[in-house]
C-alpha cells in the first residue's frame, strides 16, 4: 500500500495519474495547499520541504517526495512504462527532465503572471507568455509523427500532459499546436487519466479544446 500525499495542481495530478496507470493500491490524503497544510509540523516529517506531492510506500518502507522522482521509483517498482535500459529508456528520460526542468516550471509561471495576476508585470508576462508558446512549439515538433513522446506510452507522457491540461491558463490555444491537441485527446480519453485527475476530489470534467 502506497500513501500518498497531494493536491490539484499538474505535479500532484503525475503522481496520482501514474497510480492508476500502474494499477498500485494507494491512499490519497488532501494537503490543501491554499491552507498551508503543506506547512503543518505533522506533513514537513514526510516532506520537509513543504510541497507536493509526497509517497509513502509500505511495501519498500521508501518515503519519497519530488514528482518526477516518483514517477521513476514507481516506474522501476512495477517495471513498467519506462525502458529497463538503453536508448530508448535515456530517451524517456530525458524527456522527463524537460518537464522538470523547463516545462514545469516555465508554466507554472505563466499561471501566476498571466491568470492570477495578469497587468501587474507587463516584463514578465511577455517573457513567459513568449517561453510558453515556444516550449508548446517543441513539443509539437516532438509529437510530430510519433503516437507518444518518447517511444511507447511512458512516464513522459504522464509528467508532461498534466501541465498541458492547464493550457486555458497559460492563454494557449491548442488548436495553433495539432499535434499536441492529437496527443492531449488521446491521453485525456485513457481511463486512467480520467481517475487521477479527480485525486485527491473532483475539480471539473478534463478541459477540452
Amino acid at each position: 500500500m502506497i500513501d500518498l500525499y497531494t493536491w490539484i495542481t499538474p505535479n500532484g495530478l503525475k503522481v496520482s495519474i501514474a497510480l492508476e496507470e500502474f494499477g498500485l493500491d494507494y491512499r490519497p490524503h488532501t494537503i490543501d495547499i491554499t491552507r498551508g497544510d503543506q506547512f503543518s509540523p505533522e506533513y514537513r516529517k514526510i516532506n520537509p520541504g513543504s510541497k507536493i506531492p509526497a509517497i509513502i510506500d509500505h511495501d519498500t518502507g521508501v518515503t519519497l517526495s519530488d514528482s518526477s522522482a516518483i514517477l521513476l521509483y514507481l516506474a522501476e517498482k512495477t517495471g513498467r512504462l519506462l525502458p529497463a535500459s538503453g536508448p530508448a529508456r535515456i530517451e524517456a528520460v530525458e524527456w522527463l527532465f524537460w518537464q522538470a526542468g523547463g516545462f514545469g516550471p516555465t508554466l507554472g509561471h505563466a499561471h501566476t503572471f498571466l491568470t492570477y495576476n495578469p497587468g501587474k508585470a507587463p516584463f514578465a508576462e511577455a517573457l513567459f507568455a513568449g517561453e510558453t508558446r515556444r516550449l508548446y512549439g517543441t513539443l509539437e515538433a516532438r509529437l510530430a509523427g510519433r503516437e507518444h513522446i518518447a517511444g511507447d506510452y511512458s512516464i513522459a507522457d504522464i509528467a508532461i500532459w498534466p501541465w498541458v491540461s492547464r493550457f486555458q491558463r497559460h492563454v494557449i490555444d491548442l488548436g495553433d499546436f495539432p499535434k499536441v491537441q492529437r496527443w492531449y485527446l488521446a491521453m485525456a480519453g485513457r481511463a486512467p487519466v480520467k481517475r487521477g485527475y479527480a485525486v485527491p476530489h473532483v475539480t471539473g470534467e478534463i478541459p477540452l479544446p
